[in-house]
């Protein structure tokens, strides 16, 4: 949010006519005037034509008004070294220091900031930068302190408004610009406020159009064609989202204001591309910079690099929560770290529990997490069905969804609801192939588990999957399956109680084909497994069977 800020002193317009004179001249009327480039909000011009007719060395007018157009063109730096430059050349005048402050703020140097107020006498926006400062340095205290010094004049609320939004209370936010638009009705930049809140709250088409009326007057705007832009990523795409934005891409990048956000968002815009590129310097000017890199990192399964970025921070709002959670799960799976786990079930839980997102898809999504990690998946299926038309082809979604009905042995549904995904690095993932094995067998289809197996490499997960398809088919009475797996297990990994287990899923296909379950022709397969056993059962076992298979004049090999 932009804070209000006043005009310098000695900048009124006898100055701009008078003192400074750069008031062009009939002679030169085709040349726009000083207050020309001000109403039009063209800094960049404004201080081209300062810097072409005088010197701000020798007027501290003229350098005033640089640090100003400076100032609001977005060049921080560049306003606070003309503030400093004054004050050496020219002792104190009234609001340079409080000035100095301000850029201070905006180049993120708040315990500074804060210094350099203590010098400057009381007022009113020193009452409200000091306001904002207690917010950027957690002081809960002195934000109450000052709060109560706020008056009920524009600037004052309009702080008040922008603390609301910036802890995410954007409901009393949208109160306090509405009341103010009521008051101040040609105050257009408002509608930008309010359509934030909007954005904020997920209200994009809400936030387009109360959008459209500041548009309407400055369709230049960086700020509120971004947000436009924004609008549209939610809404459709991000290249519907890259199209709005293009027509202040290049504008951005000569003007400087709002150039790190829009480089930013293009990023989003693109999937991440260019990410480790723009992201990492903007990580302490972007708000969103450091959790945006954090979840490409996620993406990219850099899960240690994401929590670094996030260990230190101290969660505010529950995008920040979420991620938190998401980032101490995916370490603490990656780790197999209680801690970690136990931090990403808190996390979720907070949110989802909290009275401003219990109702909301997010909300949902953090309980069914929180419930995920702690194993209760009756709870799970109760949160996830209640949003899940909202994430049909979600493959992500989909794969939870999946794992949840499994572990409460909805098995049919499970199946379906795994067979939906369509991303191949899931798709390979052994949780994935390991549900829907199991779903396979229940759903009495072992073949199609048998074949997941045969699919993969041979590797520890490749083992572990072996094991649950010869224990899922022994206990469905899919005993043929469970012989080869058994037998498979045994060739691997010599053990009695492999032996007993393909034992006993011999014994029970043969038990089948007496009863007419299985072909007779299965007992040769049966008996080629058998050959394979170095115990003595195997002989007898074997030996039973060509009995029966003789008494009964069949011909097994």
């Amino acid at each position: 949010m932009i804070l209000s800020r006043a005009k310098p002193a000695l900048l009124s317009k006898e100055n701009v006519a008078g003192k400074v004179s750069v008031r062009t001249t009939s002679a030169n009327s085709d040349v726009p005037s000083f207050e020309d480039f001000l109403s039009k909000r063209d800094y960049m011009g404004a201080i081209t034509l300062l810097e072409f007719q005088h010197s701000q060395d020798a007027n501290a007018d003229v350098a005033l008004w640089m640090a100003y157009c400076a100032f609001h063109l977005g060049n921080y730096k560049k306003a606070f070294d003309i503030y400093t430059n004054i004050l050496a050349k020219h002792g104190p005048i009234k609001n340079v220091v409080v000035n100095i402050a301000c850029c201070n703020f905006y180049l993120g140097m708040y315990t500074e900031s804060k210094a350099a107020l203590e010098k400057e006498s009381q007022s009113g926006l020193k009452t409200r930068l000091n306001f904002h400062l207690s917010h950027k340095l957690g002081d809960e205290v002195a934000l109450m302190e000052y709060h109560q010094q706020l008056q009920d004049i524009l600037e004052d609320q309009l702080s008040l408004a922008a603390i609301h939004y910036l802890r995410a209370h954007y409901q009393e936010a949208i109160d306090i610009y509405k009341r103010l638009l009521l008051q101040n009705r040609e105050n257009l930049a408002l509608n930008v406020y309010v359509a934030l809140c909007y954005y904020k709250l997920d209200y994009y088409d809400v936030s387009q159009e109360v959008l459209g009326i500041y548009l309407n007057q400055y369709n230049d705007s960086v700020i509120a064609t971004n947000l436009k832009a924004c609008n549209h990523f939610r809404l459709y795409n991000g290249a519907a989202a890259e199209s709005e934005i293009r027509a202040i891409v290049d504008q951005s990048a000569n003007v400087g204001f709002g150039h790190d956000l829009v480089k930013h968002n293009l990023v989003v815009f693109r999937q991440g591309q260019g990410a480790m590129q723009v992201f990492p310097g903007l990580v302490d000017v972007v708000p969103e910079a450091r959790l945006n890199l954090v979840i490409h990192h996620l993406k990219h399964d850099d899960n240690k690099e994401a929590y670094d970025l996030l260990k230190d921070l101290q969660p505010a709002v529950p995008q920040e929560y979420i991620l938190k959670g998401v980032v101490n799960a995916a370490l603490g799976q990656e780790l197999n770290s209680a801690e970690h786990i136990k931090t990403a079930e808190e996390c979720f839980h907070l949110v989802g529990s909290s009275a401003s997102e219990c109702d909301t898809i997010p909300g949902r999504q953090c309980m069914a997490a929180a419930f995920f990690l702690a194993g209760q998946f009756e709870e799970v299926l109760v949160y996830l069905t209640s949003i899940r038309s909202f994430y049909h082809s979600d493959d992500t979604f989909n794969f939870n969804y999946g794992q949840a009905k499994t572990a409460c042995e909805q098995y049919k549904e499970a199946e379906e609801t795994l067979l939906l995904v369509q991303d191949v690095k899931i798709k390979n993932d052994y949780i994935y192939i390991s549900n829907l094995s199991r779903c396979y067998v229940m759903n009495k289809k072992p073949h199609l588990a048998w074949e997941l197996y045969l699919k993969m490499e041979t590797s520890a997960e490749s083992f572990n999957l072996l094991l649950l398809i010869a224990n899922d088919c022994y206990k469905m009475g899919e005993f043929w399956y469970a012989a080869k797996a058994f037998d498979m297990l045994d060739r691997l990994e010599p053990n009695p109680e492999f032996w007993e287990g393909k034992r006993g899923a011999i014994v029970g296909v043969f038990q089948g084909v007496i009863a007419q379950r299985f072909p007779v022709d299965m007992l040769s397969d049966v008996l080629q497994l058998l050959r394979s056993s170095t115990s003595n059962q195997a002989d007898q076992i074997a030996k039973v069977i060509r009995k029966w298979a003789k008494e009964r004049r069949l011909t097994i090999i």
